[in-house]
């Protein structure tokens, strides 16, 4: 076995789980591969890691990571079938295929192997995203708890079983749309009310930061820490009056609900 990860696929979300493997596994042998070429070249010098082919990490890695797009998934293991087939050692594919299930993957590779289903999102770039994964009966522990270790860099790592993952990543995958968009919208409104735009959205972007964090750290729920802003007759509960008349709760459970309904047409 030459590399301990092989990255098929080296796009937003591939990059940025490179990132994380690179800096918290030192010394393991990284192996890259993408059919642009600039995007490996980029990572194999930020990371010292190696480029390769979708072949040779199907024929050399231990952790195979499978970035592609859901609709190449078929062209993709026409093309490493072969190789993981002759293997005789043990491997591990990781897919990151949204609402591709684990024996799609199976039927796919035509074989028994192991296979953790991953969905991160977009946040692991800065180390605070969420991965939500499942694997099948050939993973073993050994595998599941480097595999977790492995991405501890790029933010919470979290197990779920798999008919659970399309809801779960409703929010942890969308909902960094939905919080960018809240976030635009606070700033916009400071804006109207005199505040120069870039000190709107540096405020905006800090305070759901410490908020987030608040609600973390806090064993209160969020709607005792909503009331414990809100004074009688105050500022805040008028904002939120606003909020409520406009239908912002309904809005954000549609935005959820929506997105897990449209994951579930696309299978």
């Amino acid at each position: 076995m030459k590399y301990t990860f092989g990255f098929i696929g080296c796009g937003n979300m591939g990059s940025a789980l490179v990132s994380a493997v690179a800096t918290g596994n030192k010394d393991a042998a990284i192996a890259l591969a993408d059919y642009d070429k600039s995007k490996v070249d980029t990572l194999v010098e930020k990371y010292s890691a190696a480029a390769s082919t979708a072949k040779e990490i199907a024929t050399e890695a231990k952790y195979i990571f499978i970035g592609v797009k859901p609709q190449m998934l078929g062209d993709l293991f026409d093309e490493i079938r072969e190789e993981l087939k002759s293997r005789t050692d043990d491997f591990v594919l990781v897919s990151m295929a949204a609402g591709v299930e684990i024996f799609t993957l199976e039927r796919m590779a035509e074989l028994d192997c192991a296979i953790i289903r991953i969905m991160p999102n977009t946040p692991v770039a800065v180390g605070k995203g969420v991965i939500l994964y499942c694997s099948n009966e050939n993973t073993s522990k050994e595998d599941v708890d480097f595999f977790v270790a492995s991405l501890n860099n790029a933010g919470f790592v979290d197990e779920i079983p798999e008919g659970k993952i399309d809801a779960a990543s409703a929010v942890s995958g969308c909902g960094p749309a939905f919080v960018y968009m809240f976030a635009e919208a606070l700033a916009d409104g400071a804006v109207e009310c005199g505040l120069p735009r870039d000190k709107a959205l540096k405020y905006a972007a800090l305070t759901l930061e410490g908020a987030a964090r608040k609600m973390l750290e806090s064993t209160e729920h969020p709607g005792a820490l909503k009331d414990a802003v809100c004074s009688p007759g105050g500022t805040t509960i008028a904002g939120v009056h606003a909020l409520e008349k406009n239908g912002f709760r309904n809005s954000a459970m549609d935005a959820v609900v929506s997105s897990y309904e449209r994951t579930l047409e696309l299978k």
